[in-house]
Order: C-alpha cells, then structure tokens, then sequence
C-alpha cells in the first residue's frame, strides 16, 4: 500500500528516479528518455499516494490497475515498480538486454506484476476500459488508470474507447494525457496539431481536469477530484515537459528516441544531484 509522504518527499523520489532512467537507457544506448522523464510525477503519485497495490501481493484482486499505454516511456514504470519492491533495482541497467526483466516496452511475460503487454500506441484505453468494466461486473471499488502519451491519442482507438466509455458511464477509469507536446522527430503542432485538446475530451463526454504535470500537489487533487466524478469517466490532460529535469534534453525531439552518450549521462546525472 502507498505510504503518506509529503510532497517533498515524493519530489526527492522523482529525482532520484530520473538518475535511474537516465543510467539504464544509457547502459543500454537505445530507449526513449524524453517520455519516461516527463511522466515521472504522474507515476510517483499514483504508485506512493493514489493507488491501492501491494508489492507482496501482486496478483491482489482488489488493487487498482495502471497501464502505461506509452509503452515507449517503460523506463519510468520500471524504476517506480523497482522502487516500490516488486523488481530488482539492481537489475535496472540490463535495460533491453536478451532475457533481461526490462525489456524495450512492457511485457508481463517477464514481470507478471505489469498489468498489460503495451506499446502498440493506441490500445492502452481499451484495455483499461475492459479491467474497469470487469470490476463493475464483479462488484469491484479498483480503479484503473491509463497513461496516454499525446502523439499516441492521434491513434483512432482512442477516441473509439473515449465514446465508448462515456456512453456507458465507465466512471472507474482515468485517463492521463501526458502532454509533452513532442513526438517521433518534432512537435505535436506541427505533425497532427491535439488542439483544442481538452474541448474535443469533453466532446465525448468527458470530466476533464488541466493540470501542470510535474506538480505533485496538483496531481493529488486532480486525482481525488475524478474519484469524485460519478457518471461519467474523468481525463487529467498533464502539461509536462520532455526531457524534464535534464536541461539539454527539455523540449528537445532529439531525445524522443535517442539515448544519450556516456558523456550526456555524466552530465545528465550531475545536473540531477
């Protein structure tokens, strides 16, 4: 179960978990930091103050699930899921190595506790919608949070699953956009501009909350408000940065999917002391 701590506690965490993603993807010269890094807050506060989970028990049936749709940015889950006990942090730098737990995008054939095989962009809502429902049938109080990257929502299963589920009133799920507003090689707006973002989610139906994505507070109230929502599913669109907390790689497409250097990780790694 999470334990309360303070958000300057949980920003600490953020920290040290980025020193993490940063070391693995570059032990492994091949990832995509710029996703893992922005969505870092989003992770921490759901794994150590939202959700309901237990590391000694994985396979719990009453824990809230959370997929990372984005299965690209699987470094930041791997570093939360180490960091809360249920991988090995020790492994972390076998990132992408043949038979290592952490591979390239999340794969519950070698970390069971993962709640779904993601990173063909674009079908992470339907599954979550699917676990959400579940619980409904099975007379379940879990709730299910999906993190979306904002190029992915470009996919048109999304926005099947959005009608989906507001028309049957799926208020269990949580969405979260992670909008770093860069994606593959540049920016959002200039590939398949989102905008106006939070109008077309709240055409389909749903409760949509804006928010600053790296303010743990925020993200907390954020949190707490869509498990208020009744009747309908809520959306928390997170303005983040790419890159956030390493000043070379903020809002630079370069680091969508490039590692970094032996060098940048030095730098990386000092300017994140």
């Amino acid at each position: 179960m999470p334990s309360a701590k303070s958000p300057e506690e949980l920003q600490a965490l953020c920290k040290g978990l980025r020193r993490d993603i940063v070391r693995m993807i570059g032990a492994a010269k091949s990832g995509h930091p710029g996703g893992a890094l922005s969505a870092v807050e989003i992770l921490v506060t759901l794994y150590f103050d939202v959700m309901r989970h237990d590391p000694k028990n994985p396979a719990w049936e009453d824990r809230d699930r959370c997929i990372l749709s984005k299965g690209h940015g699987v470094p930041v889950l791997y570093a939360v899921l180490a960091e809360a006990g249920y991988t090995p942090k020790d492994a972390l730098n076998t990132l992408r190595k043949l038979g290592s737990p952490y591979q390239g995008h999340p794969d519950k054939r070698f970390i069971p506790a993962l709640e779904a095989s993601t990173g063909s962009l674009g079908q992470g809502l339907s599954i979550g919608l699917g676990m959400a429902l579940a619980a409904r049938l099975d007379g379940r109080d879990f709730r299910t949070y999906v993190i979306l990257g904002d190029g992915e929502i470009q996919e048109g299963q999304v926005w099947e699953g959005a009608m989906f589920a507001a028309f049957h009133k799926v208020d269990n799920i949580v969405a979260i956009v992670d909008y770093n507003r860069i994606q593959l090689d540049g920016f959002v707006k200039d590939i398949m501009e989102l905008e106006p973002l939070a109008a077309k989610w709240q055409g389909f139906g749903w409760h949509v909350i804006e928010l600053d994505g790296h303010d743990i507070p925020a993200l907390r109230s954020a949190f707490a408000e869509a498990a208020s929502v009744k009747g309908k599913p809520s959306v928390l669109i997170a303005h983040t940065v790419k890159g956030k907390g390493v000043s070379f790689m903020e809002n630079n497409p370069k680091f969508h999917g490039t590692a970094p250097t032996p060098a940048e990780v030095e730098l990386a790694l000092q300017e994140l002391q």
